[in-house]
């Protein structure tokens, strides 16, 4: 076979598999999002003027925004309030990635937040007062609560490995629904400082199996088979910060340990 050839077989394999997954991919969609917008369908004038944009306008800025996670959040001061948090991100350099964050994965999902996550060696950098802001994430990776949809299981937990010891500065802006409880129809107050979950128990009863049955996840299997992150897991600042405010009883999570105050981060 031809160099020629050969590149053109490949090719055709790599597009052949691509739409092979596709339907594996669409079949993950998490459903309609719980929160209807207020406001009048959008009018044939407006369609024409989205159309025009897209073949004219240019869209740098959210090129790259490729890395696709899904996870819960707690809000810091209302723990009550818990959110399943679809991550659409950017890794912008080994240190540093930014998401916007919606309420499902479909074409009518609301967007309702932004998360900047940094490393370890960033975190350090923090001034001390800034630090209250960023949530940890050995919890959610060493959990399984937080997964990567649609990626082959290895390369999931190559992800999860980049970010452990990382921690994530989360704004909801929109409360869009969350479990048993309509959404605002639209942003409304002030935008909420969202954390993680750092003990079995601490997310509401059912939220975690919706997901599952949603994607076709087992998060205990993925939890499993993350174990072996867990010598990686350095304490870090933040898991205590919630302890004992969602009134039901937690475990602890083997790892997943606070940095107690005052301790110099490693």
């Amino acid at each position: 076979m031809t160099t020629f050839r050969r590149r053109i077989h490949c090719a055709s394999t790599a597009i052949a598999a691509t739409l092979i997954a596709l339907p594996a991919a669409q079949a993950q969609d998490s459903g309609e999002p719980k929160t209807a917008v207020s406001g009048e369908a959008k009018t044939a004038r407006t369609g024409a003027l989205e159309a025009g944009a897209k073949l004219l306008q240019r869209k740098a800025p959210m090129r790259g925004f490729d890395v696709y996670l899904v996870g819960f959040h707690p809000m810091k001061d209302h723990p009550e309030i818990q959110m399943e948090a679809h991550h659409y991100c950017h890794q912008v350099n080994e240190d540093f990635a930014q998401c916007v964050l919606f309420d499902g994965n479909t074409a009518k999902a609301n967007m309702n937040g932004v998360e900047y996550i940094i490393s370890e060696k960033l975190f350090n950098t923090l001034p001390e007062g800034e630090r209250q802001y960023w949530h940890p994430h050995n919890g959610e990776i060493l959990s399984g609560q937080l997964v990567a949809p649609g990626i082959p299981k290895s390369a999931e937990k190559s992800l999860m490995k980049q970010k452990m010891n990382s921690y994530g500065k989360t704004w909801h802006f929109w409360n869009s629904g969350m479990e048993g409880q309509a959404g605002d129809k639209l942003p409304m107050g002030e935008p909420m400082l969202a954390w993680s979950f750092n003990r079995d128990g601490e997310l509401l009863p059912g939220m975690l199996e919706k997901r599952d049955r949603a994607f076709g996840i087992d998060t205990e299997a993925a939890r499993s088979a993350r174990a072996s992150l867990q010598p990686l897991a350095k304490p870090q600042a933040g898991v205590d910060d919630l302890k004992g405010k969602f009134g039901r009883a937690t475990k602890d999570i083997p790892g997943v340990v606070d940095m107690k105050a005052g301790a110099t981060p490693r």
